[in-house]
């Protein structure tokens, strides 16, 4: 899938930031990746050490463990788009602070209006709250598809967890199987 000028342009816009301080301990930048005609964006938290290293979203571990479990749900990762939150990996692989989550907001939102997908796939609180969705426990709103207002627009949101939790947890990993099979139904359905 080809990307838009204006994707282009954001993407050369997030591998030169410096908007934050993560900008100076970064290999590469993240920005993401995939066609501007993805009808779902899979929306992460931040880059990890191996997506640092190569420049790409969730490439990991658990990246590997959420390419296995979209496959089982039917979802083709290639005709998705994948992002994070926030484009640079916070130090240790902490959780991001919320001025470094403010200040790549722009490109995530330039993201979405490039792509204007029909669900954007939240994978865990961060994700969400990424998105302005309050979150107390993430449970409450797993697998249920939200109606959402993000940057003055109307968006369609499908939580789940970060695939880094029921890759750690295995009691987790059927909930988290029926969360992406509850995203390729609504994708379906919305398609037909």
């Amino acid at each position: 899938m080809a990307e838009s000028e204006q994707l282009v342009s954001i993407s050369s816009k997030v591998v030169v930031c410096t908007l934050c301080g993560l900008s100076k301990s970064r290999t590469h930048a993240v920005p993401g990746e995939g066609g501007d005609n993805s009808k779902l964006l899979i929306l992460g938290e931040a880059p990890g050490r191996y997506e640092d290293a190569s420049g790409r979203p969730f490439v990991g571990m658990a990246g590997k463990f959420l390419d296995k479990y979209l496959e089982a749900a039917g979802i083709r990762r290639e005709d998705a788009f994948v992002t994070n939150v926030v484009k640079c990996r916070p130090p240790k692989n902490r959780k991001p602070k919320d001025f470094e989550i403010k200040a790549c907001r722009p490109y995530l939102l330039g993201q979405i209006r490039s792509i204007s997908p029909s669900l954007i796939l939240a994978l865990g609180k961060t994700a969400c709250e990424g998105l302005d969705i309050d979150v107390d426990k993430l449970l409450q709103i797993t697998g249920k598809i939200m109606k959402i207002k993000f940057g003055g627009e109307d968006f369609t949101v499908l939580a789940a967890f970060h695939p880094s939790f029921p890759m750690r947890f295995k009691s987790k990993r059927d909930r988290f199987l029926a969360d992406l099979k509850a995203a390729k139904a609504y994708l379906d359905s919305v398609q037909s």
